[in-house]
Order: C-alpha cells, then sequence, then structure tokens
C-alpha cells in the first residue's frame, strides 16, 4: 500500500518557543504601529493568513487584508530566524527517528502546516528536518485548513487513494481538515488539546506522543481506514 503522512508543524513536529508568534507580532507593529497585535486570536490549528487577517480586523487596519500579505510575510520571515534562536525551541518527542522510520519504509513525507511557506521552511531547518519532506500545504493557501490539506495532498500524494493519506496533527482542526478530505486524521496530544479532544474530532486513532517511535511508525504504516 502507498502512503503518504501529511504534518502539521508546530506543536506536532515541534516546539519553537513561541517563536513564529513573536516574530509576527515585532512584523506587525513595525508596519502597522500596533503592539500586541494578535492579543486574543487563537493560533492553535489556524492557517497564518487567517491569524494574519484577523490582526488585521481587529487592529482596524485598512485596506484590502491581501493587499497587506506580502509586506508582512516579507518582514516576518527577516524576523524570525533570531527569534528562534532566542526562544530556545525543540523537536517534540520522537523526531526525527520518527520521520526516518517512515521515510525508509517508503512512506511519502510532506506537510499540511498553517505556516507560511518561508515560515515554515526557516523552523524545519532550523531543527535539521527540512530535507524529510517532498512539499506539502502552506498557510497561504486559504484561511481554512482544509484547503491546505488539499493542496498537500494535491502536491505530494501523486494520486494516492484518501485512504491512504494520513494527516497528523495537535489540534482539531488538523483531524477535522483530514475528514474533509477524506483522509486519515491522526491525533498527537503534544500541544495544548487534550487526547479525547482530538478523539471527539474524529481523530481515527491518538498518541501521547511519538516518543515510542518504532511502534509510532508501525501503527502509522498500518493504519486503515474505519
Amino acid at each position: 500500500m502507498t502512503r503518504v503522512v501529511l504534518f502539521d508543524i508546530d506543536n506536532t513536529l515541534l516546539y519553537t518557543g513561541g517563536a513564529g508568534s513573536h516574530a509576527m507580532n515585532l512584523a506587525f507593529a513595525e508596519l502597522f504601529a500596533v503592539d500586541d497585535g494578535f492579543r486574543n486570536i487563537e493560533f492553535s490549528g489556524r492557517t497564518d493568513l487567517f491569524i494574519l487577517q484577523s490582526g488585521l480586523a481587529h487592529g482596524g487596519i485598512e485596506g484590502e487584508p491581501h493587499g497587506h500579505v506580502d509586506a508582512f510575510v516579507k518582514r516576518y520571515v527577516e524576523l524570525l530566524p533570531a527569534s528562534l534562536v532566542e526562544r530556545e525551541g525543540h523537536l517534540m518527542p520522537g523526531f526525527p527517528e520518527l520521520l526516518a522510520a517512515l521515510r525508509d519504509a517508503g512512506a511519502t513525507l510532506g506537510l499540511a502546516t498553517g505556516n507560511f511557506r518561508e515560515g515554515a521552511r526557516l523552523k524545519l531547518e532550523y531543527f535539521d528536518i527540512a530535507g524529510f519532506f517532498q512539499g506539502g500545504g502552506f498557510g497561504e493557501v486559504s484561511l481554512e485548513r482544509a484547503d491546505v490539506v488539499a493542496a498537500a495532498i494535491a502536491a505530494v500524494a501523486n494520486g494516492a487513494h484518501p485512504s491512504e493519506i494520513i494527516v497528523v496533527g495537535d489540534t482539531p482542526h488538523d483531524i477535522t481538515s483530514a475528514l474533509d478530505n477524506g483522509a486519515i486524521g491522526v491525533g498527537v496530544a503534544t500541544g495544548t488539546y487534550t487526547a479525547d479532544q482530538l478523539r471527539e474530532s474524529g481523530a481515527h486513532t491518538v498518541f501521547k506522543d511519538f516518543a515510542d517511535w518504532q511502534a509510532a511508525a508501525e501503527s502509522l504504516l498500518n493504519i486503515t481506514p474505519s
């Protein structure tokens, strides 16, 4: 069986210590003179485009939201490398070993992430796992997470049947966006949501974490739809 595994990034593959949100807030303050521009905006499971548009709306920033995206992303990715160093994050348990095991077993690995593409690249390169992934769907695609998963499937699945595609993430948005695309949603409770919350969102299976990466790899490679 062909197996395609699409991973979320933040709180699934790695923890940046808030480097991304810190750099986004700095960029927002520089460009729009609004401090803490993303206050009270939920980041978990949302696309960066959704987060930016929400910040613009809450801050009363004039102009078409899409007209601000390029300038914001440019400044954000300029600020992110220093923020990653400052915040001292880490890979989540079981990485990179799980990625290597899946790759060596013949799985295609991709990303289904709310991160802007360049932000994703910088995070993965900083933690030295960028080389495992063949592409994906990224946060500038849409306000909606399901569209990001659809883009990831189009980019890396090479015609695989939805029953052969797994989306792994730490939020209910990851799970529901997988199901919306006919894929299998797998939860990992290394973020702000509990295992029960991930199950309630429709996850096929939920891991506490991937510390036992051998067992996790075997499970991911052999999951079949319910």
